[in-house]
Formats: structure tokens, sequence, C-alpha cells
């Protein structure tokens, strides 16, 4: 039992439905399931979630993976070996991949999408499966037997699919039960919280509740009419029927004649359903708990008491990193019912409302463009980023992966760029470089820091911009895949940057290998309007320039759907602009759908972010929630981590320059839930809002030494004075 408010908590969780708090999601209350009430109610899948399986995965066969035997719900049987591996297992049949060889290789894909699996990055030393809950490093694998229990959950149409995978490990501790919450980061499957919530919880005893909160891995081939099952594996929209994840909501007559103009075209689940899934990211997350405790309930369950647990007796936290940490946050906004005790945010997308009635100031100076949507500063970004990547201090010494402007051809596009933007009036200097200078003060200005100058090459080559804002403006507006919105599909590209046809092995290992985005396994953000004909962005000429610029034109036009003007002239868009004034509303009411409301309803919350974090920049995140909530909730018990030298991607540490740069944000992550477990479970107080101060392992880009305990000092019960994070009026006061 926790040590507060527990009478009080649970009789609101007796009388309050389910149905008061997932309005979007469901349409009527649904039985019991023991989540919101007590031992007395009987057990029942909440209304609208539909159970697919529940599997024993025992890991007696450790390392085959390829049967329920031989995996486990933490590795797929891979083990702390294998997840550490450089390549995941292959299939028997490379074209034709069982349910148990993707979700296998899903959990090798989606653990290594969030982490640093190098050794000499912290793997199997500071974190991993092999490290004990007390961070005692052992040779074990770190196999976690137990039942995973798979459900789906719609929205009445069919086309929602929300997919939740409850996992019960074998230590489950009945006399001490808790329940970690992980939606995916990301736009990743359900499976995409697999490193954070899942390896802690798992390792803790708890459940752990995984979803895709509406996003995840939904690719339907248009020209073949195939899409992804639940289950990974894919087939024709026809033969998949109610388990399929994801099709587009267009007629048969309408997807040949799409398939006609713009042959071999994905429709994307995030950017294509129509139903703004962002908006739900809580409401879908609240539900995963309530299906947690169904599962709980059917799997130790008696005929005497039928619901044993329940949101009264059972310690409930909320983990996730990203846009799972948006989800967390978002679920205890919307928390009326009093499911989630505690919130671990690592790195959150956290939508403002607004930028009025709180400031930020940084080393005691007023920071400027703080309180951004993701929409704005992302379309503002793609803009000017690969011109600001030429600017001397953004200069990226390392001839690597990361350091775009080292591939044949991008530095001169980039420099089309900033010509292109110039010629419009959108910048001023009559050279490259002062034409780049002004960018990355354009940018300053905007959100982003100092400590970002060098990680906008390779974010913004990376394709983070150009993907992000063909998807998000999309998705916001609720467009269809046949808008064809600011020219822009999506598709496999050749080498030459045309569309072409992906390979049936590439298709369908998607499950495994695709985050959700169009990061291009396989699709790629492709500019249909380009001069020659469609390009995938990386090549498209603009027709207002005629210069392979990345496609300017492009850009220009995904920040006029979100700014509701035209960015050259500053007019407002009417129904004969391209885009229209009408798509620009749209987009704008489905931000508005998004944003946070700085209520954590007296939760204790803690916010972990990376000062040099560039995708999330933390003037427009996690600096400005933590100065809105205070602001907007007088019992608040939100504490705000900043940790010096951490980025939003720990997975890129292994690469030239960001090894010597960078320590892994994950640390702080697993720090950020023991001290929740600990306050919740025995009362100890939550660390204050502090700087952390790290330092990076340095030495050679590409063969840094590797990293100590010294490099990643842990978060400070008593911060020094000059590392306190604090307040001055309404300003949250960031120490430099």
């Amino acid at each position: 039992m926790r040590p507060v408010e527990q009478s009080q908590r649970a009789h609101l969780r007796t009388i309050v439905p389910l149905c008061a708090l997932a309005a979007a999601a469901l349409t009527a209350c649904g039985g019991g399931g023991g989540g919101d009430g007590n031992s007395s109610q009987a057990n029942a899948l909440p209304e609208l979630v539909t159970q697919h399986s529940v599997i024993a995965y025992s890991a007696t066969a450790a390392g085959s993976g390829t049967t329920a035997a031989g995996q486990d719900l933490l590795t797929g049987g891979l083990g702390k070996t294998g997840l550490g591996a450089a390549a995941p297992p292959a299939y028997a049949d490379a074209n034709n991949p069982t349910a148990l060889e993707l979700r296998r290789n899903a959990l090798y894909s989606n653990y290594r999408g969030i982490l640093d699996p190098s050794a000499n990055g912290g793997y199997g030393r500071l974190y991993g499966p092999n490290i004990t809950t007390s961070g005692a490093v052992t040779t074990n694998e770190g196999l976690i037997p137990g039942r995973e229990y798979l459900a789906s959950l719609d929205d009445g149409s069919g086309r929602k699919k929300v997919v939740m995978a409850v996992q019960i490990p074998d230590s489950f501790d009945q006399s001490n039960p808790c329940i970690v919450l992980g939606p995916s980061s990301g736009s990743r499957g359900v499976y995409g919280a697999i490193g954070t919530a899942g390896e802690w919880g798992l390792k803790h005893n708890c459940a752990v509740a995984l979803t895709d909160a509406g996003k995840g891995v939904g690719l339907h081939d248009l020209s073949d009419d195939t899409v992804n099952k639940i289950d990974g594996t894919r087939a024709t929209r026809t033969a998949a029927g109610a388990l399929s994840q994801f099709g587009a909501n267009i007629t048969e007559a309408a997807r040949v004649a799409y398939n006609a103009v713009l042959p071999n075209r994905y429709a994307i689940k995030q950017v294509h359903s129509q139903l703004n899934p962002e908006k739900d990211w809580g409401r879908d997350t609240l539900v995963a708990a309530r299906y947690a405790f169904y599962a709980l309930n059917d799997r130790f369950g008696t005929a005497a008491n039928p619901a044993p647990f329940f949101a009264s007796n059972t310690l409930v936290i909320a983990g996730s990193a990203s846009n799972g940490g948006a989800a967390v946050l978002r679920a205890a906004e919307q928390d009326d019912v009093g499911y989630i005790d505690g919130v671990v945010a690592s790195e959150p997308v956290a939508e403002m409302p607004t930028a009025a009635g709180y400031g930020i100031t940084f080393g005691g100076a007023p920071v400027a463009g703080f309180g951004k949507t993701l929409a704005d500063y992302v379309t503002y970004g793609n803009l000017y980023q690969p011109c600001a990547a030429l600017a001397p201090s953004a200069t990226m010494a390392e001839a690597s992966f990361f350091n775009f402007m080292t591939i044949a051809g991008m530095n001169s596009r980039a420099q089309a760029r900033c010509a292109g933007l110039a010629a419009k009036g959108l910048l001023t200097g009559a050279t490259v470089a002062e034409q780049a200078s002004d960018a990355l003060n354009r940018l300053k200005a905007y959100g982003w820091t100092a400590e970002h100058d060098q990680m906008h090459n390779a974010h913004w080559g990376l394709g983070n911009g150009p993907i992000l804002s063909a998807m998000y403006p999309v998705s916001y507006g609720r467009f269809s895949v046949l808008d064809n919105v600011c020219s822009t599909s999506f598709a496999a590209v050749d080498a030459t940057g045309t569309p072409t046809v992906a390979t049936a092995a590439a298709k369908a290992q998607t499950f495994a290998t695709a985050n959700g985005t169009a990061n291009g396994t396989p699709a790629t953000p492709v500019y249909d309007n380009s001069v020659g004909g469609s390009k995938a962005w990386q090549f498209a000429i603009s027709p207002s320039t005629g210069q392979a610029d990345f496609g300017v034109d492009n850009a220009l036009c995904q920040r006029a759907l979100v700014t509701g003007t035209d960015p050259v002239t500053g007019a407002a868009l009417t129904a004969s602009t391209t885009p229209t004034a009408a798509q620009a509303a749209a987009v704008k009411a489905g931000i508005a759908e998004v944003t946070l409301n700085g209520n954590l309803r007296n939760k204790p919350t803690l916010i972990v972010s990376g000062r040099s974090d560039a995708l999330v920049p933390v003037n427009n995140n996690s600096r400005a929630y933590a100065a809105f909530n205070h602001g907007v909730e007088a019992g608040r018990k939100l504490r705000y981590i900043e940790v010096v030298n951490g980025q939003h991607f720990d997975t890129f540490i292994p690469l030239s320059g960001f090894d010597t740069r960078f320590i892994p944000l994950h640390v702080y992550f697993n720090q950020a839930m023991d001290m929740m477990y600990a306050h919740l479970k025995g009362g100890a107080a939550l660390p204050p809002s502090q700087v952390v101060r790290t330092t990076p392992r340095g030495g050679v880009p590409g063969a840094a030494p590797a990293i100590t305990a010294a490099n990643v000092p842990p978060i400070s019960p008593a911060p020094a004075a000059a590392d306190q994070i604090g307040f001055s009026g309404t300003s949250l006061t960031v120490p430099q």
C-alpha cells in the first residue's frame, strides 16, 4: 500500500468510471476489470478492447528466439549478449518472417533504438539486462520469463487500433503489486518503450503496460494493398481484416486511381489515420493501465476473488521518453480517476498552449523564443537548419556519418538553400557564411541554444526536419493520403531519390525495422512537385529556384500549413493559395487538440532532459512546461532535472563525434524511476530541480574511452546553490 491518501483515492476510484477519462477513445463505460473498483467486482475487458493472445514466454531455450519457449519478455530470448550484437538474428525466410521472429527482432531494434548499445558507452556496465536493480554488474543474460497479454483498443470504427502489450513477469510480487505504464517513444510500435519503462519495470517485478498509443508501424502499401497486422506479419487488407494495424480510409477505386498517378506510395498510420492520434496519447495510456489491471486479475484472480488488483492497492508509475514522455504527462493531466501515482518523463515533447504568463532565464539572462509547439519549431527549423549547419560555429570537424555536409553534393545543396532563402528575403547576407550565420541566429531566437550549434547538421541531415515536417502537419490536419498535401508523398526510393518498389523482405520485416516514421525503412518523404519529377527530399529541385536545394518550396509550404500565412510575403492564405487557408485552419485546430494544460493533478513528477537536445529543445519543451506548471498548479510536485551534455538520441552516441561529446541520458531516466519508486513506496523526498553537470568522455572521435561512473554523477538530493533550478516570480531560473 502507498503511504498517501489511500482511503480518499479508493473511494474516488470506486465511483468514477473510466469512460469519464476516455471520451475520445471509448464511447461507453466498460465492465469492471478491477481497475477502477475493488475486489468485489468481476473481471472484464475494458470496453472496446479486443484481446488477441496470451502467451507464456519461458526462455527455456535461451538464444533461439524462434519459439515462445525460446523468448522472454525483455530480450526476445537474445539476452544481454544478443541485444548488444551488431546485427539481429536472421530470419528463416526473410520474405516471410514469422510473428515470433518479428517480435524477437522488434525487441532488438526498439531496445537499441533508444539506448547506446556499446560497452564503452555504458551498455552492460551502467545499464542493460545484466545490471541488477541495485546497480551490480553480473554475468547474467537478463532473461525475464513471464506472460504477455496482447490486445488492441478501437474507437468503434475499426480504424483506431491502439495496440497494447501487458507483460507480467513470473517474478511479479502479488503482495507488493506495481504497474509501469510505457507508451512508446517517437512513432514506434508497441515495444517502443521496452528499453526504458519495460526494462525498469520488469526488473522491479512490476507488470509493464506497453502501448503504441495509436502510432506504431502501420504501413499501408497502396500499390498492392498490403498492411501490417497486429502481430507484425503482412497481408492484404482483405485478408488481414480486423487484425489490420492500419489501412487508409479510402475506397478501392480511389486507391487504384491514386496508384495510377503516384505508384509505389505508402500511407502511414500516424500521418494518415485522419484521427490526430496525438490528442489521445494520454487517454490511450490510461486505457492501457486499465487493461493491465484486467490482465493481472486474469492471471492471479480466483473464483472467490476475481479482481484482487485495483488502483487503490497497486502502485502505478507512468514513465517513458520523448513522445512517450509527452504521453505520460498528458495521461497525468487527464487522470481524474487517479490511476497514476507518479510520473517520470524523459525528454518529453511538451506541447505548449502558450508562451504567455511565464518566462525562462538562463544564467540570469531572459530566454527568447520559448514555449512553441512541435509543428511550429520543426517546420521553422526545417527551413533554416541546412543553411545554419554551414556557419563556422556549427561546423562538425568529424568526417563521419553524422557530418551530413561531407556527403557528396550535400554541401552545395545546403548552399543553394541559403541562396534560395536569401533571394526570398528570408535571410540576410551577401555570402554563404553571412547567410549561414543569420540562419543560425534565427534558430537561436526560436528556442535553440549555443549547445545545439553542432547538432543542426546531424539532426537535419538525418532527415528529422524533413520527416517531421512532412508528417505532423498532415496528422494534425487529419488529411487523407489522397490529399497529397504540399505535393508530399511517402515511398521507397532508389539511389537517385526516385520512388521505386521496395523489396519483399524490406516490407515483410517492417514491424521489426521501421519506427513508425518515414525514416527510409522503407518509406521516405518525397516531393512530387520537384523539377523533373518526384524526388526524395535530399534530391528535390524547387520550381521557384530551379536548384537542388532540398526542396525549399516544399519546406515553405509545410511552414505555411502551420502559420496560416505565406512565409515569403506574410500574406494570409486564401482558398486559392497552396496550401489553402482551410488546410491551415485544419492544422491549427489539430495543434490546439494536442497542447498540454500544465495541471498534473498534484502527482509527483520528475522531468529529465538533456541540455543539448536539438530535436526537442528544452526552451520549447521541458523548461517551458516546468515554468508553465508553476503558474497553473498550486500544489505542484514537479521537479525538473536538466543534464548537461545530454541529447535526444542515446543510440547515436557510439558514432564518431557523438561519443566524445555526449553522455547517455538513459542513466538519468533509470535514476529518476528509482527516485520516484522510493518516494511513492517509502516517502523519500524527491530531489530538488537541478542541473546535473556531467563530463564527456573526450578522446578521439570514434574511439572515445570507456565511460565511467565519474562521467555521469548522480542526481543530487541536495544540489549546490549554483546547480539549483528555481523561480524568480513567474520565471524558471536555470543556472548556466
